[in-house]
């Protein structure tokens, strides 16, 4: 079960538990009979009378602890990061959040805007989501126009809303044929630590949630669209869809909300969006390996 903490700071405390297969050290001091000397304990994993280092052969560093059913964090492989969430982020924005999923970051700023509904669908708005993964978060990511991860971000989540039906386009229809809202949904991640997509969608249905549209009425004489900033509501949330990602190590284990450290690492990732019923609304399965049935029924 994912731990979620709404607050606008947050300090977490984490226990590690580490396996009996390793040995302790420290530096600027050694570890005798039980009794440690020097500071800052540092733990490794032993193959016979090598220690493992997780700068030279990171995989083999990791299986290790995944065969003891735990990850160099301390965290078992079915368990989450502490999430946070903060809601109104964004004074300037329509509705916003900030959400923090271990030491991934990224903040959803949503604006409203009114367009001509489209052609082939006159009594529906828009809904108009963007990924933006920078420099800022990630040495991997440059500047200039979107990478292929942030694309690939943008359709996911645009597939989200489109098959959870978090919203439905109608309700965005102010006159048919003559005015919608179009809602842009700027996702920006601050800090990326992995699994992205769970953070990305989680942000957004929190922006979504904190979205305010002021009533808009017709004028039938002039035709002009006259908005009343006093009177304002709240979007119709139909669903609250869920993502839940997994990192697939040697095609035998499914760890859940993987680092960016585990995703390098892993054979493949799994994403699975749910809502509140149980219902699918998403798989997103990048590259070409997939995992076994045994590992997708475990």
């Amino acid at each position: 079960m994912r731990e979620t903490t709404l607050t606008s700071s947050t300090s977490t405390l984490v226990h590690t538990t580490l396996p009996s297969t390793y040995q302790k050290e420290t530096l600027g001091g050694r570890t005798e009979g039980g009794r440690s000397e020097g500071k800052g304990r540092i733990f490794s994993p032993v193959i016979g009378s090598t220690v493992l280092s997780r700068t030279v052969e990171p995989l083999e560093y990791y299986r290790r602890f995944l065969k003891e059913n735990c990850r160099p964090d301390g965290r078992e492989l079915g368990e989450f990061r502490t999430t946070t969430v903060n809601v109104g982020s964004i004074g300037t924005a329509d509705g916003s959040s900030l959400v923090k999923l271990g030491n991934t970051t990224v903040i959803c700023g949503i604006k409203a805007e009114f367009g001509a509904p489209p052609t082939d669908a006159p009594d529906k708005g828009y809904v108009v989501p963007n990924v933006d993964l920078s420099p800022l978060c990630s040495w991997r990511f440059r500047s200039g126009p979107p990478g292929e991860e942030a694309q690939v971000a943008s359709q996911f989540i645009a597939d989200v809303i489109e098959n959870s039906q978090i919203i439905q386009k109608e309700d965005l229809c102010i006159s048919s044929g003559k005015l919608a809202w179009v809602l842009y949904c700027d996702l920006i991640c601050l800090n990326h630590d992995g699994n992205i997509l769970d953070a990305c969608t989680f942000a957004l249905l929190a922006a979504l949630k904190n979205v305010q549209l002021p009533e808009v009425t017709i004028n039938e004489e002039t035709a002009l669209a006259e908005v009343n900033l006093k009177k304002k509501s709240y979007l119709n949330i139909r669903t609250h869809p869920v993502a839940t990602s997994f990192a697939v190590f040697d095609d035998t284990l499914l760890i859940v909300d993987p680092t960016e450290e585990e995703e390098h690492l892993a054979t493949g990732t799994l994403t699975v969006v749910m809502d509140e019923e149980g219902k699918l609304c998403c798989l997103h399965k990048p590259g070409t390996h997939f995992p076994s049935v045994s590992v997708l029924n475990m």
